[in-house]
């Protein structure tokens, strides 16, 4: 039955949504499995033994996430959903209590690490593409998935010598209603140069190079990691942690902030939805930032 349901969320849900659902899935059945519990319909006392379980190994937020994945699950199969009963928020509140909800944020990869990792970007198309991965995250303030779906027909330069390039599809845009994001010439002139690079107008702008510089159709999400951890490195930035997915996107939202940009246009330019999400990311680093936020508002 529920590969039936997972099916039905085909086309509706984005392909890392219906993946991150199937795994909480598995693994709330197999929890189920291993103590005699049937999986639908489920009940408000065996989720709250849930999530008592997993306080004892897991992270809030991915217990939080996991409540969330199977409220979705169940209301979308017209199933009974109990996620909402007094008995589920109570054990929500306890296991907040008891391990906290502080969540680890990304490590700000901010305009001077992001020069200092260019240096180290040579000529070759690996080279380039590193560069254009930097910039492109920086600028545009994107997820992983969100700049590997940005398209080199979709680079418009604009009246007044201004330049956009246009967002097809994001997380807070599943319709594709689509949005111009401006960049600068710096950026633009570099998307130039990776056309003429591999001889292509159309398609995504970051693609995969292989060890012979044969470049490919398309960049993965998770191969940017990696990509920004070995230029990290190269730029001899190891006493900070790793950077992450995030990186680019919290320190360019950071850089802007210092520099008394509001707040509604960070949240406009990274794409977050709300106020409380996009302070817990720069908070988390910058207590100085959000006192300039503080006073810009006041004055």
């Amino acid at each position: 039955m529920i590969d039936q349901i997972f099916a039905s969320f085909d086309g509706a849900f984005s392909d890392n949504t219906v993946r991150a659902y199937r795994s909480d899935w598995m693994h709330y059945e197999s929890w189920c499995n291993a103590n005699g519990m049937q999986t639908m319909p489920a009940t408000a006392e065996n989720l709250a033994t849930y999530i008592k379980d997993m306080a004892t190994t897991l992270k809030s937020s991915t217990i939080r996430r996991r409540i969330d994945s199977l409220s979705s699950i169940f209301s979308l199969s017209k199933n009974p959903n109990p996620t909402h009963e007094p008995e589920v928020l109570l054990a929500l509140k306890r296991m907040h209590r008891q391990i906290g909800r502080a969540q680890k944020q990304a490590e700000p990869l901010t305009r001077d690490y992001m020069d200092k990792m260019k240096t180290h970007c040579n000529s070759s198309a690996r080279g380039l593409r590193d560069k254009l991965i930097l910039q492109l995250g920086y600028e545009t303030m994107r997820r992983r998935a969100e700049l590997c779906r940005l398209r080199l027909e979709d680079v418009r330069k604009m009246p007044k010598g201004k330049y956009a390039l246009m967002l097809r599809f994001s997380k807070t845009d599943q319709y594709g209603e689509g949005t111009w994001i401006p960049i600068s010439e710096t950026l633009y002139q570099l998307i130039e140069r990776w056309k003429k690079r591999i001889g292509q107008e159309e398609g995504c702008i970051l693609r995969s190079v292989g060890k012979d510089g044969t470049v490919g159709e398309r960049l993965t999400p998770g191969s940017i990691i990696p990509i920004l951890v070995d230029l990290q490195h190269r730029a001899k930035l190891r006493a900070l942690p790793r950077f992450s997915g995030h990186s680019l996107r919290v320190g360019a939202a950071l850089d802007l902030l210092d520099k008394g940009v509001p707040l509604e246009k960070i949240m406009l330019r990274g794409g977050w939805s709300t106020k409380s999400t996009t302070l817990r990311y720069l908070s988390a680093w910058s207590g100085m930032s959000i006192d300039v936020y503080e006073d810009n508002r006041q004055n």
